[in-house]
């Protein structure tokens, strides 16, 4: 994917202009992504609007101007995976070379996290889930699961608590 550095760092800094002109120029690398990384019977459109969207509203959290490829082609393969899951009616954890579970090294570790949050009561782990591996807000979370904000943040403590729980034993 191609990009103009300052370009990125304008739109980095908040300047609207500049991100306009960021999403309009990388649309068609991420459509291009998206026709390869979506499975059969998701729109690739879909995953290409939901990224741009996420990258407007993402693009100050960008750490490094050169991550910038990188990092939308994995919101890119993240929207794919979440729509096809969505047009299944599912829910689940993503594959172990998620960037959550990049700050892990240790395998045993990883996969007793894995297990304590599939263990998890659906509405916890569901609320984990969206929160912490797909980076919804509490607000998107809320409206996702028609639910409160309020209800939203204590089923995300509680099953974060229930994951502290499992990890002590």
């Amino acid at each position: 994917m191609r990009h103009d550095p300052t370009l990125v760092e304008a739109a980095r800094r908040g300047e609207f202009f500049a991100l306009e002109q960021l999403l309009t120029a990388c649309r068609p690398d991420l459509r291009r992504i998206a026709n390869t990384q979506c499975a059969s019977g998701v729109d690739a459109e879909d995953a290409v609007q939901e990224s741009l969207l996420l990258i407007y509203k993402r693009i100050g959290a960008l750490r490094t101007i050169a991550s910038f490829p990188a990092w939308t082609f994995s919101i890119v393969r993240r929207e794919c995976h979440r729509l096809w899951r969505a047009m299944r009616g599912e829910t689940t954890l993503p594959e172990a070379d998620h960037p959550l579970f990049a700050y892990v090294d240790n395998f045993e570790l990883r996969s007793d996290l894995a297990a304590a949050i599939q263990s998890l009561p659906d509405k916890y782990r569901e609320a984990i889930i969206l929160r912490d591996f797909e980076e919804f807000s509490i607000s998107e979370i809320a409206d996702r699961l028609r639910l409160t904000r309020a209800a939203v943040k204590s089923r995300i403590h509680r099953g974060r608590q229930m994951v502290h729980e499992y990890m002590q034993d």
